[in-house]
């Protein structure tokens, strides 16, 4: 009769012997004690990681992992609907005894024997269990089934046995096999010479080998894994989802290179209580470092991770992280901690013997559709361990907590900030702690000209211990009403209006004068309308569409008492294309821009098959001459401000530049420059950021002109390897800035390294160089090798 074409699973399973020869290598013996442990973080490219911004919290389930090796589910196995085929057949009938519904090409009995003989395309299921074979034997009088040439067994579990034999009870359940590949739903496969299946589905192989990389290419073709786990005996136990392996040994691209004794993972790629991979490490700094860490896995919702660091230029280090999930949340707390030398400001042979370490947690808990709390504690013991222990590079540490309440309609915040200087020359009395910090919005229908009415009041605290106090409390009304004209012109009509109460003390400690406000009580008050109109005008230009939108802007604010006000968030002001049409162009509150101007510029967007061109230019000019809370150089300083523009171009996800300027309106003159590119692939690319502050301005802190280079690149071949480098340059000179002792080229930090990656393997060599030295935080080099096996449930 005629079959159906098999399904892809079966058609791989058919080439079995280049996906065994490419498992089955050598299998060796020897060896003892340690179990898996759970998936690291950080990658060739970034072996240090990601300073997390969020808690990371243990999976309460487990997911299959991306690049695991997926098999079909026996339970929706592709068997197409055909009369010659069995239908479903249920496991039990009526008298509980087991069902086995079965077809074939031919049916032949040997009565001396008494056996029953099925061949070609041979197909047997029970429930959920079914075999596909070339030829099935049943022997009637001992119950016995034999299965031989290109045997698939799927159990109830949707796990997959290839063997060239099986032997079935008559109970439909597997015996013993031979020559056999083991592929598990969650992902992997293990092959082994021979191997049995116990009634309760536990599978018992010897002289087997595992591996959750793929062992064939897209194309069909064997690929010999990258890496695979070889061992005298193995034990997988589906209800657990647990292998257990003796004598077992890791092998990468053919080679033995680690003892694994007592090792067992799970299958499901979960994590697993056992030692992490180690990690080495070279750095001038404190010479060769080995790490090693042990993963605990107390429950599904909450694990803790403790290493320990050895140094042959440092005193030893240790470290944990906790993390947890909850019913409403998750947190994760960090620490490291060792006792060794230090010296900040001073010389080497000031330095002293002292306990130091860093605490980080950080949580976030969502008690209702409204109601969260988002929190983060980040303390170092001194300015210097971070940089010295390459833990992180921040040049501070910000502690904070945020209760929020959000629907529909209002907004409600509670928050409070303190942050630690981690910069050698900074003093930690003028670095402010923000305590409390409440904000509440609400917005409501205009019920007569049908906008939309803000409602707002905000309350502030700053206190410094060796620096200026200040208190604030705002409350601010504002009404938008938007309207589309019958000629397509969209009109947005402003009301605004604002109180503000402040009160300051010790203001001269404040160094900047323009910073400090009158000490005591002040009040003021804040009135603001404005009227903007746009006009797209839509039209086809090079084959695409292109979209024209004139802008214009009216504002009008009578006088405000600005510098009788402490400014404490509105120090960084420069004009840039994000606040050319800002209702406030300073970006806080302290500080609000009055008098009567008129902005206008145009954004042009260009649309065509594959490519995408934005374009913005604008200006503004103001009525009055008043500039007295502009420092020159802002862009903003006089009656006709400089112009600034963006364009932006974008091919597919090859190309894509941003550039940002902002030209001087007298000369034409380019005050800021701002430049990024990124062209190539995922796998291959160059990427190039370049800033340039020509402002002139040294009288006000916040505003230092500085030129910065970053370049990054990665060059992909042979399939799977690559190499990548990048760095970052200081282009400012003294004349630029005067605190610089730079001739305009002083490198920073670069990296250079190459990776080889794939399915299921991550391996590289990173070196860095530090070209800055911060107390014992010394420049020097740093080489470091990363190893990860995906798959494998730990790095």
């Amino acid at each position: 009769m005629v079959q159906p074409a098999p399904p892809a699973s079966l058609r791989c399973a058919t080439a079995l012997a280049p996906v065994l020869a490419a498992l089955l290598l050598a299998i060796p013996a020897g060896a003892r004690a340690q179990d898996g442990a759970a998936t690291g973080i950080g990658t060739s490219e970034e072996p240090e990681g990601a300073s997390p911004d969020g808690p990371v919290a243990p999976d309460a389930e487990s997911p299959v992992p991306d690049n695991a090796v997926q098999v079909p589910d026996a339970r929706s196995e592709d068997l197409p609907d055909d009369p010659d085929l069995p239908p479903p057949t249920p496991e039990f009938n009526a008298a509980g005894e087991r069902q086995i519904g079965f077809a074939a090409d031919i049916l032949s009995y040997d009565n001396t024997a008494d056996t029953v003989t099925a061949e070609g395309n041979v197909v047997l299921r029970s429930g959920d269990r079914s075999v596909r074979a070339d030829s099935v034997t049943w022997n009637q009088t001992s119950g016995a089934i034999l299965a031989r040439g290109n045997v698939r067994f799927v159990d109830e579990n949707g796990n997959q046995l290839y063997s060239d034999q099986v032997e079935l009870t008559d109970r439909f359940e597997a015996g013993s096999l031979e020559n056999l590949l083991l592929a598990l739903r969650e992902g992997g496969r293990l092959a082994a010479n021979s191997g049995s299946r116990a009634a309760d589905g536990t599978i018992e192989l010897r002289q087997a080998a595992y591996s959750a990389c793929a062992v064939i290419t897209p194309d069909g073709c064997p690929k010999e894994p990258s890496w695979r786990i070889t061992a005298e005996r193995v034990v997988y136990d589906p209800a657990a989802r647990r292998m257990r392996f003796d004598d077992a040994y890791l092998e990468l691209f053919g080679a033995r290179v680690l003892p694994l004794p007592g090792l067992a993972l799970r299958t499901d790629g979960g994590p697993s209580s056992g030692l992490l991979v180690p990690d080495l490490r070279f750095s001038q700094r404190n010479g060769v470092e080995v790490s090693g860490s042990y993963y605990l896995r107390f429950a599904p919702d909450r694990d803790l991770t403790a290493a320990a660091y050895v140094f042959t230029e440092a005193p030893p280090m240790v470290s944990a992280q906790w993390r947890h999930l909850t019913g409403n949340g998750a947190y994760q707390i960090t620490g490291y901690a060792t006792h060794s030398r230090r010296f900040g400001e001073g010389t080497e042979d000031s330095a002293t013997s002292e306990a130091r370490g860093y605490l980080f947690a950080n949580g976030r808990f969502q008690f209702s559709p409204e109601w969260s709390l988002t929190s983060s504690i980040r303390v170092a013991s001194d300015r210097t361990f971070l940089r010295r222990y390459d833990i992180s590079r921040d040049d501070r540490l910000r502690s904070m907590f945020e209760v929020e309440r959000i629907d529909a309609d209002s907004y409600f915040s509670l928050a409070g900030w303190a942050t630690q200087t981690l910069r050698l020359n900074q003093d930690q009395g003028q670095v402010p702690i923000a305590l409390p910090v409440m904000d509440y919005r609400r917005r409501l229908t205009d019920p007569v000209f049908g906008g939309r009415v803000e409602l707002q009041a905000n309350t502030l605290a700053i206190t410094r211990t060796e620096g200026q106090d200040t208190q604030r409390a705002f409350v601010r009304g504002q009404w938008d009403l938007t309207r589309v004209t019958a000629l397509g012109q969209v009109l947005k009509v402003t009301g605004l209006v604002r109180g503000d109460v402040y009160h300051s003390s010790q203001n001269d400690l404040t160094d900047t004068i323009a910073y400090r406000g009158d000490s005591g009580w002040q009040a003021r008050g804040v009135a603001l309308a404005a009227v903007d109109l746009e006009w797209p005008l839509v039209g086809d230009f090079l084959g695409g569409t292109q979209v024209l939108t004139p802008r214009v802007q009216v504002v009008v604010t009578p006088p405000v008492p600005n510098l009788s006000i402490p400014n404490e968030d509105a120090r960084a002001i420069d004009l840039e294309d994000s606040n050319l049409f800002a209702l406030n162009r300073f970006p806080g509150y302290d500080r609000f821009e009055d008098g009567t101007r008129i902005t206008y510029g145009f954004d042009w967007s260009l649309r065509r098959p594959g490519w995408e061109v934005n374009a913005t230019l604008g200006q503004s000019y103001r009525l009055d001459n008043d500039r007295a809370i502009f420092p020159d150089g802002t862009g903003l300083s006089e009656r006709f401000s400089d112009l600034v523009g963006r364009t932006q171009v974008r091919y597919r996800d090859f190309i894509s530049v941003t550039h940002r300027y902002r030209l001087d309106k007298d000369n034409l003159a380019v005050r800021r420059n701002e430049f990024d590119a990124t062209i190539g692939s995922r796998k291959t690319y160059a990427e190039i950021g370049y800033l340039r502050l020509d402002r002139n301005i040294s009288a006000v802190e916040d505003l230092q002109d500085r030129e910065e280079l970053r370049a990054a690149a990665r060059v992909a071949f042979l399939d799977y390897w690559s190499v990548f480098g990048s760095g970052v340059f200081n282009l400012t000179n003294a004349s630029e800035d005067p605190t610089l002792s730079s001739d305009g080229f002083q490198p920073i930090r670069t990296r250079l390294g190459f990776a080889y990656q794939d399915d299921c393997l991550e391996l590289g060599l990173t070196w860095r160089r530090d070209y800055v030295s911060a107390g014992d935080a010394r420049r020097g080099d740093t080489f470091q090798i990363f190893f990860a096996l995906r798959n494998l449930g730990f790095r």
